[in-house]
């Protein structure tokens, strides 16, 4: 919002994940305005539509660790289908009520993920705009729902409706229970730093910034019916980012106890863990004229500074929110 002129009107549920503090200087900012509601209340939904007059809708809400989806589905089916359903049918209403200006403005994008894709082997080619979905979590399941819901909304209603997925996001404010900030403070505590398996696991990685200027570039330009594959071209192990957590921490704060690595342990894998993704997002990088400015080194450190300068915001969610527990065990 810093960057542009438009007015913004967040919808966020406020559930476990959710901190005001990350709206920074928005939450008080008057092209701002923080609404708390839940997307699967049609009626709030409704209202939203109605006093806020939108022109785009970014649809990022959404139920998105895995291990929680292992756990507990349900809330996974009932924000990304039922809540995916009741946005669309408000937007579609709303879409009904515009002048022909109005409606060639008006877009839905909807945010996705490279999970819905399945899984990549070693020599596979990366996920594209036009890889068969085969999800394997509860999670990525209820992303597949919502993509095939969009497009169909598209598809019968005209809805103007684009699909962006992809890889996995990093970096400021994320909450403590996804891999890097959770290695990250577990190694500022001097507490284990759990990676499944043998960290082979491999992941394309993506900062938060160059995620949310690919957002922005689709929203604006982006062409209705079509689908983006937004990625870093930035794979790595997990082990390998495990250990680039410990290097930078080492330097930037060291531990009396020795290198940090020390305190890496291998513990059993999650069910049903896929080995592998990666996007190419060649085609999205042509037709959207952006491509992700940070390399995996210079965006993890960012990061890490941006964690070592706000441990009061992550000590309070370790202290009453999550404290660092495995989930994700239930088979």
């Amino acid at each position: 919002m810093a960057s542009t002129p438009h007015e913004v009107v967040t919808v966020d549920k406020m559930t476990y994940a959710a901190s005001e503090d990350a709206l920074g200087a928005a939450l008080g900012h008057p092209r701002h305005r923080l609404i708390r509601a839940d997307i699967a209340d049609a009626a709030a939904m409704r209202a939203v539509f109605e006093a806020h007059r939108p022109d785009i809708v970014m649809h990022l809400a959404a139920e998105s660790h895995v291990d929680r989806s292992i756990d507990g589905p349900r809330d996974f089916i009932d924000t990304n289908i039922t809540g995916t359903f009741v946005l669309l049918e408000a937007a579609r209403a709303w879409f009904a009520t515009l002048d022909e200006p109005a409606r060639r403005r008006f877009r839905f994008h909807h945010i996705s993920t490279d999970e819905v894709f399945g899984a990549l082997e070693q020599g596979d080619p990366p996920f594209t705009e036009t890889t068969p979905y085969d999800p394997r979590s509860p999670y990525a399941a209820s992303k597949a729902a919502s993509d095939h819901l969009v497009r169909a909304w598209r598809h019968t209603y005209g809805l103007p409706a684009i699909v962006s997925n992809t890889t996995n996001n990093y970096g400021p404010w994320q909450f403590p229970e996804k891999l890097i900030p959770l290695v990250l403070i577990n190694a500022l505590e001097g507490r284990p730093l759990p990676v499944y398996g043998d960290g082979s696991n491999l992941r394309d990685w993506l900062f938060v910034e160059d995620h949310a200027e690919a957002l922005l570039a689709i929203a604006l330009t982006g062409t209705p019916g079509e689908t983006y594959a937004i990625g870093a071209r930035q794979p790595r192990s997990n082990l390998d980012v495990v250990r680039a957590i410990c290097r930078l921490l080492d330097a930037r704060r060291p531990d009396p106890a020795g290198p940090r690595e020390r305190l890496i342990t291998f513990v059993a894998d999650r069910p049903g863990h896929d080995f592998r993704y990666e996007i190419d997002p060649a085609r999205s990088e042509a037709a959207l004229a952006w491509r992700a400015a940070h390399d995996f080194e210079a965006g993890l450190a960012r990061t890490v500074d941006w964690y070592l300068a706000n441990e009061p915001w992550w000590r309070a969610i370790r202290a009453r929110r999550y404290a660092g527990q495995r989930l994700g065990t239930a088979a």
